[in-house]
């Protein structure tokens, strides 16, 4: 069973291949992403194929790879990079990596959220340049999430682990919103669900983690921001394209809204002279959500024995069903 992996991913993850009987690999040894001549020619005659987020497997992939692969295991949870009407119809397995990140990123969510609100990555450059003369009443406030009310788009797993970090904080309320409501998800945090304009209206923290869907694409908009308050804090570990980046910096530079933080953007990497990149009240990093060697070495072995259980016409660990 020949397989491509497109990356080089945790060691733990190419071991379960390298030790299965019968698994011949081919890898594309590089921290950086595979050239697409590479991909093509290297997922050739293959049966499986081992992915990441930033590889676009789409037709010319597929064609390239030819009649023989039958599975496709992305070390991810989003699958937004994958032709999944095309793989669809050639009968091809899709297992993915859910759950398994879920904790991390709901942390480094958090952790944005405090960073962003506590203007933390400011107060920094303040001691290292010297604007740190002396204690100042009020100098860098920001804003608390006690007695607060957060908003959550899409309280699927990482919406809710999100909420149970941000509870104890003090929050006072909850409000979520979707594509239908989850009472028995909700009921944890004593959640409400309300329409998207009324959770841009009331709520003082606004957190995005929904899927990437035609439609969520472009959902964080002008309308969106300008019924946020003015003080209040946008957050998005979901997916960038779900956030109109235009309208945020106009909303940010005209003190529409106080402040955000993205972890993730359009296009990836953001080109550092993106306009978004000069705006203090903006934090901005690399896709790091899942960012944690335990993370990343179970989202490694989860891929790997998914793409081995889908060569083997086992169930995965973890398929998508399509």
């Amino acid at each position: 069973m020949a397989v491509f992996v497109t990356r080089r991913i945790p060691a733990e993850g190419l071991r379960v291949l390298s030790q299965a009987g019968g698994c011949r690999v081919q890898q594309w040894d590089s921290e950086e992403p595979v050239p697409r001549a590479e991909l093509l020619a290297g997922v050739a005659g293959k049966r499986g194929l081992l992915c990441l987020l930033s590889d676009r497997i789409d037709r010319e992939v597929l064609e390239a790879a030819g009649p023989g692969l039958k599975v496709i295991s992305t070390m991810s949870v989003g699958f937004d990079h994958l032709a999944l009407e095309e793989i669809k119809k050639r009968g091809i397995r899709v297992g993915y990596t859910p759950d398994v990140l879920t904790d991390a990123t709901a942390e480094l969510s958090v952790a944005l959220l405090l960073a962003v609100c506590r203007r933390l990555p400011e107060a920094v450059e303040q001691v290292k340049n010297g604007g740190w003369t002396t204690w100042k009443p009020l100098w860098m406030c920001g804003y608390g999430l006690s007695d607060s009310t957060v908003g959550i788009v899409g309280l699927g797993r990482i919406g809710q682990a999100v909420a149970r970090r941000l509870k104890p904080f003090g929050v006072k309320k909850f409000l979520y919103t979707g594509s239908h409501p989850k009472p028995e998800c909700a009921a944890e945090f004593e959640a409400e669900f309300v329409p998207l304009t009324r959770l841009a209206e009331e709520s003082d923290f606004v957190v995005v983690t929904c899927a990437l869907t035609p439609a969520t694409q472009g959902m964080c908009n002008k309308d969106f921001f300008s019924k946020m308050k003015t003080t209040s804090v946008f957050i998005n570990t979901s997916r960038g394209a779900v956030v109109n980046q235009e309208d945020l910096y106009e909303a940010l530079a005209h003190g529409q809204i106080a402040a955000a933080g993205l972890d993730v953007t359009t296009p990836e990497p953001l080109p550092t002279d993106h306009p978004l990149l000069s705006l203090k009240n903006c934090v901005i990093l690399p896709h790091v959500g899942s960012a944690t060697y335990a993370t990343r070495s179970t989202m490694a072995v989860l891929a790997a024995n998914n793409l081995l259980a889908g060569l083997r016409g086992e169930p995965m660990p973890h398929e998508l069903l399509l």
